[in-house]
């Protein structure tokens, strides 16, 4: 058993709820006071490695996010940016998915907390409200066309510099080197989805030749007649993002080099 001087290190530092349960040599589960916001307590473990005594979440917490989308989502983007932020403020290590934190010279109650500020800050990604989930689409998207596309083969926000000097016909990425251009669009709601319709049409009556497509956050959440409409002028649809990175980068890739 661990001392009696850890266990109360735990419960001065922390809440004097902490309890630590045995499962086998080296390894305790700890019990906290602390909850995810539907109810389930943090899934903390203390275990013995070669170099000492480390705290780990065994992978819990990065689990609980890909059940409401894709594991690939936390790789990019503001969710990207908040972990990797989180995770040097509070110097917890990501060991392929496991959350890890050494406890530094016997300093195990200060460990423990600042794991649990780590491990409920990361979570809150989850709690986030649906719009601002929604705002890191735009970004993700940016970020997947640009890992594909060279640079010089693309360009973000694009209008006709000479029949729309003002802007009002927006391409979202204009992918150019090619016969034709690729016009992709990053399609949100019903809103962004009638613009780029009417984009569309536009280009046409001016004889700007290009292939379109459109890679949506939901598609099923695009009203049923808004998406007849746009169907009718864009050639290639990808219902999400999430899920389908490694689909919408074989594509490019082909296309590119065609």
């Amino acid at each position: 058993m661990l001392a009696e001087s850890v266990i109360q290190d735990f419960q001065g530092k922390v809440a004097a709820q902490v309890r630590l349960l045995p499962e086998g040599v080296g390894r305790y589960r700890v019990f906290t006071p602390f909850r995810f916001d539907d109810g389930d307590h943090l899934a903390i473990v203390l275990k013995r490695e070669p170099q000492g005594w480390t705290l780990s979440d065994e992978g819990h917490t990065y689990m609980r996010l890909t059940y409401d989308g894709d594991a690939a989502d936390l790789l990019t983007g503001t969710r990207q940016q908040i972990i990797a932020d989180t995770l040097g403020m509070f110097q917890v290590a990501d060991r392929d998915g496991e959350l890890a934190l050494p406890v530094p010279e016997g300093r195990y109650g200060d460990a423990l907390f600042s794991f649990i500020q780590a491990l409920v800050k990361i979570a809150d990604i989850s709690y986030l409200s649906r719009e601002y989930i929604r705002s890191t689409f735009h970004d993700d998207f940016q970020n997947l066309l640009s890992e594909i596309i060279p640079e010089e083969r693309r360009s973000f926000y694009w209008h006709d510099p000479e029949r729309d000097p003002l802007g009002k016909y927006m391409v979202d990425c204009r992918i150019n080197g090619m016969e034709r251009p690729i016009f992709a669009y990053g399609l949100l709601n019903d809103t962004h989805t009638r613009d780029a319709t009417i984009a569309l049409h536009q280009f046409a009556e001016w004889g700007i030749l290009c292939h379109p497509i459109a890679i949506f956050h939901e598609q099923e959440a695009i009203g049923r007649n808004v998406l007849a409409r746009f169907s009718d002028v864009c050639e290639r649809q990808f219902s999400s993002l999430a899920g389908n990175q490694e689909r919408i980068t074989r594509f490019l890739q082909e296309r590119l080099s065609g």
